[in-house]
């Protein structure tokens, strides 16, 4: 495998959770990843069986891609010729290490929203009596008026008996003086005369 294309796939793993990474690797597309893929679990069996170190604990601290040997291969050309063909190879080296990830802190005053919650205040509601009264087309339906009950039927009452009471004991009043209606003219004279 070229060093080239194999130092793609190292950035982008390179300072992750090792489990993590073997689960991306191995369906990357990439055939550089299935080497670096086998390179790490190597690594994670040597710390588990050497230094004790559970694999969930893993994280990859470094990875070096370096040159190896190249094979030198010819193939025939045209007019009898001959054309090398390189097969380079690579050196992959993977250090892991003992430690958490640090968890990515949230930036400065952002809290996140409050959940909905199922109790939420109760609106008081009035009670209004309602009368059905069914129309003469379909009795079937029924449309509901609301009525409203009111302590002021008999205050009304005893107000028409007081004003009732006042005007017998008040004096008479005179009658509004008739007010002199214009004079005709002289042409609308003529018609109702005649």
């Amino acid at each position: 495998m070229q060093p080239r294309k194999v130092r793609i796939i190292a950035d982008q793993v390179r300072n992750t959770r090792c489990e993590h990474t073997i689960s991306l690797l191995r369906y990357h597309t990439s055939k550089s990843a299935k080497e670096l893929r086998k390179v790490l679990l190597s690594a994670m069996a040597n710390a588990q069986e050497n230094h004790g170190i559970a694999p969930d604990q893993l994280k990859i601290s470094a990875i070096t891609v370096d040159a190896g040997p190249r094979l030198k291969r010819m193939r025939a050309r045209a007019m009898g010729r001959g054309f090398r063909i390189e097969k380079k190879t690579s050196h992959i080296t993977v250090f892991v290490e003992d430690g958490e990830m640090p968890q990515t802190v949230k930036p400065h005053g952002t809290k996140p929203k409050p959940r909905p919650t199922f109790a939420a205040a109760k609106r008081s509601r009035t009670k209004v009596k309602t009368e059905a009264k069914p129309t003469s087309e379909t009795p079937e339906e029924v449309i509901e008026e609301p009525v409203v009950e009111t302590a002021e039927a008999p205050v009304a009452e005893a107000t028409e008996e007081v004003t009732a009471a006042a005007e017998s004991e008040a004096p008479e009043a005179k009658e509004p003086e008739a007010t002199e209606e214009p004079a005709p003219e002289s042409g609308d004279e003529e018609k109702g005369a005649s």
